[in-house]
Parts: structure tokens; sequence; C-alpha cells
């Protein structure tokens, strides 16, 4: 693996990063990017209109230029097609969900120092299911995530002759509905805490998919599955626990599969010597900080999971995708 090679001004810039950041999110948060998208205006009339201090608007939106996120040309500030396509919340394309996310895991991150001298978590975990404006912002922003890889995955899984789909904690059930779309056969069981319900039942209706696509309310951490299945789909939930708890899930998933079943697991996974690729190494640190026993895995270790789990021909899939994400299958023996 390259290493990167750093310089002072390299390092400087990471350690003033989050100004930038910072600047996102507000944009996101206060809603400019939506109000822009629908036609140029000035800082004062886009401050009497969200009710927010023209002064504080003005460097707000000159940062947001400066940045190639606005355009500006006089005294008007107009949005960026880009922005306008990822930015506004009248577009399809809408990423805000997740920039929302990660905005509220930052007080977190603030005191990664402690939770390292600790080793206990910083968040709450429960913090999703108590705050609505949080569990929205982490629901969607899954949902935000997933549409941008699962048309890279699905088109590469070949389920065919494979009727019944498990999407064990499919969250808003995006993974499920690429897969039913891409297999005109199949249906689904998205299997998830209630919290999650309305979130997966409004994007499956979106999608026209309430006919062959279910929700069922379960922790499959603490009791059995329902139902039997040809296919397992578990995309980002093992790093969520702790290796006994991944071994509950693993063995949960594998039980409810039908003899010849394939069981698949997405995770950003680490290299065997643990220290990359980055995005898995730093997400790891995002567990530390919210569970108290997850983590990202390495390749080895969930292929060892899924092998003590009962599974066979247990191999990675060969696909590149973002953040070091990747995909481990494996299949219950005939």
């Amino acid at each position: 693996m390259e290493k990167t090679t750093w310089s002072v001004p390299d390092l400087l810039q990471l350690s003033g990063g989050y100004w930038s950041t910072c600047t996102l999110h507000a944009g996101v948060k206060l809603d400019i990017f939506t109000c822009l998208a629908e036609g140029g205006t000035t800082a004062a009339t886009l401050a009497d209109q969200l009710r927010l201090d023209p002064r504080g608007l003005a460097m707000l939106l000159n940062a947001l230029a400066a940045m190639g996120l606005l355009e500006k040309s006089g005294n008007i500030y107009t949005s960026t097609p880009f922005a306008a396509e990822h930015l506004s919340k009248s577009s399809h394309g809408y990423l805000g969900h997740i920039i929302m996310h990660h905005h509220h895991l930052m007080e977190s991150w603030d005191h990664l120092d402690e939770a390292v001298l600790s080793g206990e978590p910083i968040r709450r975990r429960d913090s999703h299911a108590t705050d609505a404006e949080a569990r929205e912002s982490f629901e969607m922003g899954m949902f935000n995530l997933a549409m941008q890889v699962a048309p890279r995955i699905v088109p590469r899984i070949d389920l065919t002759g494979r009727r019944r789909l498990l999407d064990l904690g499919g969250g808003p059930g995006t993974y499920a509905i690429h897969f039913c779309l891409h297999n005109p056969e199949l249906t689904a069981v998205v299997v998830d805490l209630p919290t999650t319900r309305p979130f997966a039942e409004k994007t499956i209706t979106r999608f026209g998919l309430s006919d062959r696509i279910a929700f069922a309310d379960g922790d499959f951490i603490t009791r059995e599955i329902d139902g039997r299945y040809d296919v397992a789909w578990l995309s980002h939930i093992l790093h969520g626990e702790g290796p006994e708890e991944c071994a509950v899930t693993l063995k949960r998933g594998v039980a409810a599969l039908e003899p010849g079943g394939l069981l698949l697991v997405q995770e950003f996974i680490l290299d065997d010597t643990r220290d990359g690729p980055v995005f898995p190494a730093l997400f790891s640190l995002n567990m530390l900080l919210g569970t108290p026993h997850g983590q990202a895995y390495a390749e080895g270790e969930l292929k060892e999971m899924l092998t003590a789990a009962g599974l066979i021909d247990v191999r990675r899939i060969p696909l590149e995708l973002p953040n070091g994400a990747g995909i481990i299958a494996g299949t219950v023996r005939g």
C-alpha cells in the first residue's frame, strides 16, 4: 500500500480542513442551496426570506462561492449546477441527509481523545432513536449513500433462480429495492428496528415496490429471524458490533437461509495489516466513538466469521467500490 508523503502545508490544510466542512454543513442546514436552486438573489433578500442576519449570511455565501458551490455575479448569488443537483432538497440527487448525519457526528469526534483514553463510546448509542432530526439524517443518509453504490453492485451479483431476499438491518430498504428492480422474480423482506419502518415504507412506496418488499420489525441480536430465504444481504451492520455479536448476527442470517442459500456481507474492509485503506481505519474510530464494541474488520477476519457461521465457498467478490468497501460472500451447504 502506497503511503502518503506529507508536507507542512498539507498538514496545516488537514488540521484546518474543518472550516470548509462546517461551511458546507451550515449551508445545508440553513437550506441555502434549495433556495438558490430556484433562482439567483442578493444576500439581503435571502436573509429576509430565511430570517438570517444579513452580514453573517453574506460572509457564508461568499465562502460557499469561494469553494465553488455557489456562483456570484455582482451582488447576485446562484447555485452551481452541481450544488443544485446534490444540495437542493427539490432534487432527486439530494445528498443533504448524509451531510447532516456527518454534522451530527462532529460533536463526538471533538472528544476522540477521551474515547481513546477510556475505551468507551462518547455518543449515546440510542441517540438516533431519541432525536427525530438525527434519526432522519441517519436513515436517509444511508439511503443517499446506497443510491450512489447500489447500481454498481447489484448488476454484478448473480441471483438467477433465487426468489426471496432477506435484507438484514436494511434501514430504508435501498438495496432490497435495487435487487428487486434488477431481478423481476425476486421478493424481499427488510428486517430492522421499528424506528426504521416509516423510512423504509416511504422509500419502498416511492419505487412502487410495496407489493414485493415487506418490512418486518426485528432485533436479530436477541431473537431468530422469521421466514425462509435463499439469499441474505447484510450491508454495513457488522461494524456496529463486536466479534461475539457479529457471530450471533451471522448465525441468525445463516439459520434463515435454505440449503444452498447465499449470504452477502458488505463492509468497509481493512487490509489484514489493519493500517489501511484510510477510510476503514478512520471509520473504525467512528465506531469507537459511537458503540461499545464496534469496529471496522479486516478481510481475513470477515472470512473467518463467515466460515465459523457454517458457510462454504467464502470469497471476496471482485468489485471496486468507494471508501474501501467490499463484499464477502458465502454459501450454505446444500
